[in-house]
């Protein structure tokens, strides 16, 4: 008598092509564990932004698609050579609705990174892998990063309420400053408002052509807001909506945005409106441990998720630790905030497609 194993259809493995790509994303809806970043769409955004080249797996039995697996191949002189789950995104790692699935994306993948050489490869998973006991041996970093995500309550009021006592406080403050959002159809606000915040930051800016691209990709499912005091922009966020979620990702703020609550007012307008409209999960994103990101998060009501990224290294002996925090690039991001913002632009976007 044959065994289930061998009862199963067999599995193929292939590289996402046009062909597939309305059966990916028609999978990636309707599988639980799949996030935004999974979505198809994200192979053509970061190959006409970066120009890093992407292998999107999928393992498919008798034309049905069984698992995915995106996969970017980030090169850089600077931070090494990788092979990444979703590059330029907070999720990824392969997704499947089997163990056969799991263990052939898994084998395809190792196969693809030993043959470009890379230094490791990297699935930067939202949750605790509950049943790939294969990959125990592989690295994981889950202390350095976790996500936010809350459920929302249909209305508005009770969100406002389930807010801790001192936030809310500050979120009223940006109400009765008379600040306005306005959703956004170009980047012609939004653009010079992040270009400003990221060099003073110190951190390389991505450019324009990605936000140019995620629009065209993703269409509805991409929004932009920008909150205006007295006709001036002061805080601008681009947001992506998926299934039930709403995933405020990109946000960006003038030095006056602080001053007048206007990054307060900005999140609670997204979500106040997400609620209206029927959407349930509010995902706040990834901040690293101990960060003024992570600690304005807490503020708002939202208990920490590690994110457990997992690392089969190859041709290196540790996890990278490519983050602003690591001492070695504080010269670099010291000497970038005092960049003219000119310069500042048409150099970022060499270092930055290395930040994948």
């Amino acid at each position: 008598m044959q065994s289930e194993a061998q009862a199963l259809p067999a599995l193929t493995v292939r590289v996402l092509d046009e062909t597939w790509t309305k059966a990916w994303d028609a999978w990636v809806a309707g599988h639980p564990d799949a996030t935004f970043f999974h979505r198809a769409g994200w192979k053509r955004v970061i190959e006409a932004s970066f120009r890093h080249r992407c292998h999107f797996l999928l393992a498919e039995a008798e034309g049905q698609i069984r698992g995915i697996l995106p996969l970017v191949h980030v090169r850089s002189h600077l931070f090494g050579n990788a092979l990444v789950s979703t590059s330029f995104c907070v999720y990824g790692g392969p997704v499947a609705a089997d163990e056969p699935a799991e263990r052939a994306l898994d084998a395809a993948a190792l196969d693809l990174a030993r043959s470009l050489n890379v230094d490791h490869l990297e699935y930067r998973l939202r949750t605790r892998p509950q049943k790939a006991s294969w990959r125990d041996e592989w690295a994981c970093n889950a202390d350095l990063y976790a996500t936010f995500r809350k459920e929302m309550d249909p209305d508005p009021e009770k969100n406002l309420l389930a807010i801790p006592r001192k936030q809310r406080a500050v979120i009223r403050k940006g109400i009765k400053n008379n600040l306005q959002a306005r959703t956004e159809t170009d980047l012609d606000r939004f653009f010079p408002v992040y270009a400003q915040s990221r060099r003073d930051l110190g951190t390389p800016i991505f450019p324009k052509r990605l936000f140019e691209n995620l629009m065209a990709e993703f269409g509805s499912a991409c929004e932009i807001v920008t909150v205006f005091q007295e006709n001036e922009p002061v805080a601008t966020l681009m947001t992506f909506y998926f299934r039930d979620e709403v995933l405020p990702y990109y946000g960006a703020g003038t030095a006056a945005a602080r001053t007048c609550a206007a990054y307060d007012f900005m999140y609670w307008d997204v979500m106040r409106r997400a609620c209206e409209q029927g959407y349930r999960i509010f995902d706040f994103g990834r901040s690293k441990r101990d960060t003024g990101a992570w600690a304005f998060k807490k503020h708002w009501g939202f208990d920490p998720e590690p994110l457990h990224y997992q690392y089969r290294l190859l041709r290196r002996q540790s996890v990278p630790d490519v983050n602003p925090s690591n001492p070695k690039y504080q010269l670099l991001i010291s000497l970038w905030k005092h960049l003219p913002i000119p310069l500042a632009n048409a150099i970022g976007p060499a270092f930055s497609r290395s930040l994948g």
